[in-house]
């Protein structure tokens, strides 16, 4: 019995990887211009314009296959284009409103990132408030205040007063 040793060689990470030729080229396509256009898409897809004018097709084609002459009738009752013609658009749609909705999903995630941010800076700015009043209640509640002051002038008043009149009836 031979021994047959497979080498597999690992992907080295500090070399890039060798272009791989294919017989046809990859598409290339801006993500961002086919995502704008399958939210326009998308939005006009949910309009009640869309509804009425998918509503007027549909009857039209109905109105057409059913009450035109037999020889200008391109699809007879059951109506299978007409079917997979809607199973078409169905197909697309679908793909397309997923898109733009994850789209959506990701502006309404920076969106909640960015208010977080706003609300961790308003919270910080809050809390710094808060310690400077309460710093200046502080100071404050050692510096003399006006009734304070009046409050000790008039009993330095009545002092003096009762000093007086100590000394003016000692003299008499």
């Amino acid at each position: 019995m031979t021994s047959m040793t497979t080498t597999t060689t690992a992907a080295r990470l500090d070399q890039p990887r060798e272009l791989r030729r294919t017989l046809l080229p990859r598409p290339h396509y801006d993500p961002e211009s086919f995502g704008r256009l399958s939210e326009r898409i998308a939005r006009f897809l949910g309009t009640a314009r869309f509804l009425v004018y998918m509503t007027v097709f549909v009857t039209v084609w109905i109105g057409w296959n059913a009450l035109a002459p037999s020889w200008l009738r391109f699809d007879p009752y059951p109506f299978i284009f007409l079917t997979l013609m809607l199973s078409l658009q169905a197909s697309y749609a679908a793909p397309l409103i997923l898109l733009a909705q994850n789209r959506q999903g990701d502006r309404d995630r920076v969106q909640y990132e960015q208010d977080r941010s706003r609300d961790d800076r308003s919270i910080a700015d809050t809390e710094y408030l808060t310690r400077e009043i309460a710093g200046l209640r502080m100071a404050v509640s050692e510096v003399a205040t006006r009734d304070f002051v009046r409050s000790e002038i008039q009993q330095l008043l009545k002092d003096i007063d009762g000093e007086r009149k100590e000394s003016n009836s000692a003299l008499s």
